[in-house]
């Protein structure tokens, strides 16, 4: 499947269900059902010549350690530079490779200034191994206990102490969204960081935003996976993301990358026939747009 503007192909992040985790029977389920993109998680560096092999496109492969890169303790930096310079090294033996994180300290409850200055000081210490071996970051947004990356403010700020063109972004509207970014906003500023799209939107539950407000718990109603009462992930087509918008801007800056479905959605959840037809419905509602 491709995107109709633009015509990027459109694939899936590797969930963690039980039908998931046999790599060629979830490889054999996407190409039957037009999907030729995956992002790997786990055991990438070993799993990328299955899928390759298999005809599949890597999307993107989880970074091996990121919590340690921006730990308060030096030693534990220093573990986490190294494992990550090991699986970038072991990656790049299939081509370049964008490496997925999101920015998470160790310690979300250390000032934020600190954190960020072990940020700098780690990550600087990995671009010349992902430049020498012709791969990026997509750092996701996702606003986690004291991320550091998740507001253009956050963004930006990373950018100007590690410019290299190695540090990039996951776009998922998603997370802006739940926060109140204007994610066409955000795209236009950052379009040019862009590596990695996943498909996933976000739907705004006014009840539940006057009855809870936005991001307060409730009381007394059930909990909501993938979601809160104000909010709720959801796949492409049932949140408020304009797409073709969206894909129109990136067709405009020169994007060559993919767009997987991660599928965090409620409705389309814990059951294999119903997360196979959550990722398939979102692949298919953007081969319209």
């Amino acid at each position: 499947m491709q995107t109709r503007t633009g015509n990027f192909p459109i694939g899936f992040r590797r969930g963690g269900g039980e039908w998931q985790k046999d790599l060629p029977k979830l490889i054999d389920w996407a190409k039957a059902n037009d999907l030729g993109v995956i992002d790997l998680t786990r055991n990438a560096a070993a799993e990328m010549g299955t899928a390759i092999d298999a005809g599949m496109r890597i999307g993107s492969v989880d970074l091996a350690d990121n919590k340690g890169m921006i730990a308060a303790d030096k030693g534990r930096r220093a573990e986490a530079i190294a494992r990550n310079s090991e699986h970038i090294r072991a990656c790049a033996a299939h081509g370049p490779v964008n490496h997925f994180l999101v920015m998470l300290p160790e310690n979300p409850a250390l000032p934020r200034r600190e954190n960020f200055g072990y940020l700098v000081e780690s990550f600087g210490e990995l671009m010349p191994v992902l430049e020498a071996n012709d791969a990026r970051l997509v750092i996701e947004g996702w606003p986690g206990p004291g991320a550091l990356c998740c507001t253009p403010e956050g963004y930006r700020a990373a950018f100007k102490e590690l410019p290299s063109s190695a540090m990039g972004i996951n776009y998922d509207p998603s997370h802006l969204i739940r926060q109140g970014i204007d994610p066409m906003r955000f795209l236009r500023e950052f379009v040019d960081r862009v590596y990695h799209v996943h498909g996933k939107d976000t739907e705004l539950i006014s009840e539940g935003l006057y009855e809870y407000g936005h991001e307060q718990p409730a009381t007394f109603a059930s909990p909501i996976a993938y979601g809160a009462h104000a909010w709720r992930y959801t796949i492409p087509g049932h949140g408020i993301f304009r797409w073709t918008t969206g894909l129109g801007i990136l067709v405009e800056n020169g994007y060559s990358g993919a767009v997987s479905i991660e599928l965090e959605d409620t409705n389309f959840h814990k059951i294999a026939e119903a997360e196979q037809l959550g990722i398939v419905q979102g692949a298919k509602f953007l081969t319209g747009c």
